[in-house]
């Protein structure tokens, strides 16, 4: 196997006789590198995204959020809600309210989802005052209710701070029987905005959020709630804490950690990251395509030293070797120069953010693609490159040298 290995070594770095298969081999190891490259690139930007959104995602969506299996509301009293405020996996227990409602500014009129929720819920939920964009974080001052605004509602709108317009809130009636009409079919309340938040544009431009007092007297919950909200401990692993709250609670409700309230949208970002990564893999192999090009010109080239070396007593067996380890060391070679410029290209866009999102500044939440190299992704694309190498040298060599040797190794 050294000497294999040996031989291989000196054939990859040594002048051949036919200038030609240098430059092969050396697209060969330029095909690979590139198409590393991409890979890790390409694979380390939707991990930014991924984690930039789910932070996001994270900052308004609670770590574990129950809900009725029948119903869209219930009593706090159906389920047994002070043993789960005792587990010690939980820090938190906050109930809401959500239902959608026509709201009215001055002459636009916008259907959002009004939230309501406790006025410390800035203390309890990621969503605190950092993601206020205009004004401050307050839901009620003197006992007077505010509303806390997604800055997408905000838009459609028109609301504006520096406005003493109240935002007027419009739900149907529950109970109305009969023809309805304006005065019968519709509760209407108004609320003035104290500040306007800015998380992801899903929930900018769905949610407003007002007191959990307020909600329920705007949708005559009669002290039921739509959900309720967890937050876990530090550390703690919301898998295992939702089999413990299922335990508690029972088949009545239903408990989603955070990655199944939107398991949908998460589920599509993982199949988009793999779907590249398989497609720019197929590129690889279309690539590798000119190692077997490479292989076979460089048997031809050798046939003399192959002669010599069957004569000193190497079997079909080593010569076979030395000759795969030469087409697995160029896509050997391909793979490393792509995972260094790879990591090195996506370790500057990190420290510095060089290549910008199109668009005016501040029009997104974040001004540069965002990058995220993770080591598992780095081991998958040199397994993958290192499997594409050794079977594109391997099909010259157990099928090509034998044909163009005529017979001098079978």
């Amino acid at each position: 196997m050294k000497t294999a290995f040996y031989i291989a070594r000196r054939y990859l770095i040594s002048k051949k006789s036919v200038n030609v298969i240098n430059i092969i081999s050396g697209v060969s190891v330029a095909g690979v590198t590139v198409g590393t490259f991409a890979l890790v690139v390409i694979l380390s930007v939707f991990n930014g995204l991924d984690t930039t959104i789910k932070s996001l995602f994270s900052s308004f969506d609670p770590d574990i959020k129950i809900s009725a299996s029948i119903g869209k509301s219930f009593d706090l009293n159906d389920g047994n809600f002070d043993t789960i405020r005792q587990l010690p996996e939980v820090a938190s227990v906050t109930p809401v309210i959500e239902e959608d409602a026509l709201l009215r500014y001055g002459e636009r009129q916008y259907f959002a989802t009004v939230k309501g929720v406790p006025v410390e819920y800035s203390q309890t939920s990621g969503l605190d005052s950092s993601f206020i964009t205009v004004g401050k974080f307050i839901l009620e001052a003197d006992q007077i209710p505010f509303a806390v605004v997604g800055q997408g509602v905000a838009y459609f709108l028109s609301v504006g701070l520096n406005f003493s317009d109240p935002i007027h809130i419009y739900t149907l009636k529950k109970g109305t029987r009969g023809r309805p009409s304006l005065q019968t079919a519709f509760i209407h309340s108004s609320i003035y905005a104290s500040g306007i938040f800015s998380n992801q544009q899903e929930i900018d431009s769905k949610y407003i959020l007002v007191p959990f007092e307020f909600a329920g007297e705007l949708f005559q919950m009669n002290g039921r709630v739509t959900a309720v909200e967890i937050a876990l401990k530090e550390g703690i692993s919301d898998k295992d804490a939702k089999a413990e709250i299922e335990k508690v609670l029972g088949k009545d409700f239903t408990v989603k950690t955070q990655f199944e309230q939107h398991e949908l949208f998460y589920r599509v970002m993982e199949t988009e990251k793999w779907a590249i990564f398989l497609i720019l893999g197929f590129v690889l192999v279309i690539a590798s395509f000119n190692i077997l090009g490479s292989l076979s010109m460089l048997i031809i080239d050798k046939k003399a030293d192959i002669a010599i070396l069957q004569s000193m007593g190497a079997n079909q067996k080593l010569i076979r070797t030395i000759f795969l380890f030469e087409g697995w060391m160029i896509s050997l070679a391909g793979a490393i120069f792509g995972l260094i410029f790879g990591v090195l290209i996506c370790w500057i866009q990190i420290e510095f953010g060089i290549l910008k999102i199109p668009g005016n500044e501040g029009a997104f939440i974040f001004s540069s693609y965002p990058v995220e190299i993770r080591v598992t992704d780095l081991l998958a694309v040199f397994l993958l490159v290192s499997g594409i190498g050794f079977l594109a040298a391997w099909y010259p060599i157990r099928f090509i040298s034998g044909k163009f040797l005529n017979g001098s190794v079978k």
